[in-house]
């Protein structure tokens, strides 16, 4: 039976699985805007617009709930990360935005010079999207200065510090290699082809970043191993991870597109699930004095108030996957173009 201590823990975890659903879905989305910008042919362009068009929207549901969630469990997280990270915030809305318009502007006008300025609009607010979204991640995992009030009390240029810039890196990678897979998984013909190709050029990109940045972690960040060095079964999930990610080139060789999809989704939510757990119980961690961080009971709404809302939860969290599944399986196949397509 639930307990009142279990609440905080629970909602924690639940808060990471919107989060690593709003990381697999709107990942393949945002590398696959991310590789537009190396894609020549016109065609080319709009067969991967239209591949994530039907979805794309739907995905940014999994971060507008998870946002909605870390607001209705943990409040005052919401407001110390919102208040404290304002300007990177506002830039990554910019960024949403753009993309946006660039998938319904590119294709209004014929002239190659619209398109080519929304094709690179579209490409740019990706990657950027991707970038800040990781640097994000990255100063949590590193630990931001907090005051005796719990707020924020750095700078936006402070937030621009090597780890967290090598975690934004290294997420664009990883969403690029996500989106290459996609690509393939969605495409036939000379679209296929060339995609396969970036696939592996997104895989080396990819474990490169990732080599670099758990080297730093294991360095600077200290704090995100114990768990693992006071409970050795927990090694399995580090070890599933690289299984995960060493099995998509694999899976590509083979043709079995789907499962390297499958495989490259396992990789973010255990890499995702491997931060959750390094982080427990902190949700932001002060640097450089710990005692003034919010963690999942310090931060934490009242329990009747988590009761509630974990009610809701069961109630909302089954229609989101239900209204999620249903599209894709409407739109399941390979991408065609016709005249309704952008």
């Amino acid at each position: 039976m639930t307990t009142l201590m279990d609440l905080p823990v629970i909602w924690f975890g639940l808060v990471g699985v919107l989060l690593i659903g709003y990381a697999f879905l709107d990942g393949f989305d945002l590398g696959v805007g991310a590789l537009h910008l190396f894609t020549r042919q016109d065609e080319h362009r709009r067969l991967m617009l239209n591949s994530i068009g039907p979805v794309w929207d739907g995905n940014e549901v999994w971060l507008v709930t998870g946002g909605g969630a870390l607001f209705a469990a943990f409040p005052e997280v919401y407001a110390t990360v919102f208040s404290g990270f304002y300007m990177a915030m506002i830039l990554l809305l910019f960024a949403l935005i753009f993309r946006a318009v660039a998938i319904e502007f590119r294709s209004k006008q014929p002239m190659a010079w619209w398109r080519q300025m929304w094709d690179v609009s579209f490409g740019i607010a990706s990657i950027l999207c991707s970038l800040l979204l990781g640097v994000a991640f990255g100063n949590i995992v590193w630990g931001i200065p907090l005051d005796g009030q719990r707020e924020f009390i750095g700078t936006f240029w402070g937030l621009l510090n090597p780890y967290a810039l090598g975690v934004g890196v290294t997420t664009t990678a990883l969403f690029m290699m996500h989106g290459a897979i996609y690509t393939v998984l969605k495409n036939e013909d000379e679209l296929h082809t060339v995609a396969r190709g970036w696939v592996n050029n997104a895989i080396i990109f990819f474990v490169i970043c990732y080599g670099i940045t758990t080297m730093a972690t294991l360095v600077y960040v200290p704090h995100m191993v114990r768990h693992f060095q006071a409970h050795p079964a927990l090694f399995v999930l580090p070890l599933l991870t690289m299984l995960a990610i060493a099995n998509i080139p694999r899976e590509i060789h083979h043709g079995r597109d789907f499962a390297a999809f499958l495989s490259s989704g396992a990789a973010i939510a255990g890499l995702m699930s491997l931060a959750g757990i390094g982080m427990f119980p902190y949700l932001v961690l002060s640097r450089p004095d710990p005692s003034l961080s919010l963690t999942v009971y310090n931060a934490a709404s009242s329990p009747k108030t988590l009761t509630i809302m974990l009610i809701i939860a069961a109630i909302g969290v089954p229609l989101v996957l239900a209204y999620t599944s249903s599209i894709y399986y409407v739109f399941r196949g390979k991408t065609k173009l016709d005249s309704m397509s952008y």
